[in-house]
């Protein structure tokens, strides 16, 4: 064999090795039951909402049915006109955590990825003001776009890591995960005190400032600097036929 098939051979498997660990990856986001979801992690989102800074987590439950692979379209339901975006960084849960430590939280951690926590404003606004919970808001099909599951391995620090969010081109959110006032460790052992995450859950850990709407027709990339990518087109959901 040649030094030019040798390097192909090497290659070949460079990046079949690559689409396994991919695969294994994905395969583990797959087997989750539920999406926790923390509201108002960072200071300035909260303010610019008008919310007050909590002084514990915020959570909500999103189910699994919401996801929406990379490429994929989301839906805006009637009689609704947009959706607020929502860029935030995703926890995939390794394996099963009860009443984990703070000290070995991180243990817990099966990956990363990038993900959109898409909000039906109106309906969340009208929920609050009646007490009410926010499901019919945060949980509908489609509304939690995401990424393919990065390997811990590739994520030096989770707790220094650059978001963003565009719109057609023009940048709306741009915020770091420094910023996030309850630690990926905190979350976990906080969360499992009160459920138990089992293997492929996911915590999604908050958004920055600078979430707004989005319309019909209008396309959202979003991405970790230095990691990955993603990008949404925004439709209208198709009412089905009324018999």
């Amino acid at each position: 064999m040649e030094m030019g098939d040798t390097l192909k051979l090497e290659i070949w498997e460079l990046i079949g090795l690559t689409m396994a660990g991919a695969s294994a990856s994905n395969k583990l986001l797959s087997l989750g039951t539920k999406i926790v979801a923390v509201g108002r992690n960072y200071a300035a989102h909260a303010k610019e909402l008008g919310n007050a800074v909590p002084k514990e987590p915020v959570l909500f439950l999103k189910p699994t049915s919401s996801y929406l692979q990379n490429g994929g379209a989301i839906e805006v339901p009637h009689p609704l006109e947009s959706l607020d975006h929502e860029v935030e960084l995703a926890v995939i849960v390794g394996r099963n955590a009860r009443d984990v430590p703070q000290g070995t939280a991180m243990d817990y951690v099966g990956g990363y990825a990038l993900a959109l926590d898409m909000t039906a404003r109106e309906i969340q606004s009208s929920a609050k003001a009646a007490g009410l919970p926010w499901t019919v808001a945060k949980g509908q099909d489609t509304f939690t776009p995401i990424g393919s599951v990065i390997p811990t391995s590739m994520v030096k620090d989770p707790h220094d890591l650059e978001l963003w969010l565009k719109v057609d081109g023009e940048t709306r959110q741009k915020g770091s995960t420094k910023d996030m006032m309850f630690k990926i460790p905190f979350l976990i052992s906080h969360i499992s005190s009160i459920m138990t995450l089992f293997e492929g859950d996911v915590i999604l850990t908050g958004t920055p400032p600078g979430v707004g709407p989005v319309k019909a027709g209008q396309k959202i990339t979003a991405g970790i600097t230095g990691l990955v990518e993603v990008q949404f087109d925004v439709q209208k959901r198709q009412r089905p036929n009324s018999s």
